[in-house]
């Protein structure tokens, strides 16, 4: 069977004015089970019953086609592909072929603009032409090798408002920053995004959990610098305290209620704050 989106190794059954018809071992000039290597393409030399090793795609007319270049992708694969063009229905991207790959709407993670480099797998659609997906979870690898406190770089791929946001490590390996930790970023993250993070924890499967913050006591210290300088934007006092409901105080400082008070535990001790019924002060 001539499979579109793989590589395979094909023979030639007949010659004609623009190319050559290829099809697999045992089939004759006759199967209706053959596609066209293009003129420009062929070989010099090539003869009837030679062997090429092709990869099959759908031309614009999506009839199959063969190439002897090597795309960029293959069907599940992984790679980072420049964004040619942005249409009302979707983007188109170089994938090293005559025709450039679709990238519908539908499988985009974050809108993409022109000369954006994305991070893409490979599939076909139910009219069997091939397509890019941004949501690489299925395609990526397991086992990295990374071990806890590790620091790796990788592209978030995807946010998801239930599980946080998962990572593309090294753009080959499976990795998700817990929706908690995010809470805890000094910046924002967001789709799209390139990072750096600290192996948390190597799941029982290979993958991995990330931390963007610092550990322990390096990062009680920002989280306390951060306080102190909510407080001197506010003239010394904030209308939250350690006990206040936990969705308030993410929304104010961008930390979990345990890093708050954490961080507050140490303003105390240093006799930098006072808590008072509802709030917090600055202590003159």
């Amino acid at each position: 069977m001539i499979k579109t989106g793989y590589k395979q190794k094909l023979k030639v059954v007949k010659k004609v004015e623009f190319g050559v018809y290829l099809s697999e071992e045992g089939s004759g000039e006759k199967s209706e089970e053959r596609v066209l290597l293009p003129a420009s393409r062929v070989p010099e030399g090539t003869l009837v019953g030679d062997e090429l090793e092709v990869f099959i795609y759908r031309d614009s007319e999506d009839r199959q086609i063969a190439s002897l270049k090597e795309p960029l992708v293959t069907m599940g694969g992984l790679a980072k592909l420049k964004v040619l063009q942005v249409t009302q229905i979707g983007a188109f991207l170089d994938w090293g072929l005559e025709k450039d790959l679709f990238l519908p709407y539908a499988q985009q993670t974050y809108r993409v603009s022109p000369g954006d480099e994305v991070l893409v797998t490979m599939y076909a659609d139910k009219s069997d032409r091939l397509c890019a997906a941004m949501d690489v979870y299925r395609s990526l690898e397991n086992r990295s090798g990374y071990v806890k406190d590790d620091t790796v770089t990788g592209t978030i791929y995807l946010i998801s408002a239930n599980f946080g946001a998962f990572v593309a490590v090294d753009d080959r390996y499976s990795a998700l920053i817990p929706k908690k930790e995010m809470y805890g970023s000094a910046e924002k993250l967001a789709a799209g995004q390139k990072i750096t993070a600290r192996v948390a924890k190597v799941m029982d499967d290979g993958r991995l959990q990330l931390a963007v913050r610092d550990k322990g006591y390096i990062q009680r210290s920002e989280d306390a610098d951060k306080i102190l300088e909510l407080l001197k934007s506010s003239d010394g006092r904030l209308d939250f305290y350690d006990r206040s409901d936990p969705e308030l105080i993410r929304e104010k400082t961008g930390m979990s209620k345990n890093e708050f008070k954490r961080a507050v535990g140490k303003l105390l001790k240093e006799d930098r704050i006072d808590i008072g019924e509802g709030c917090i002060t600055l202590r003159k």
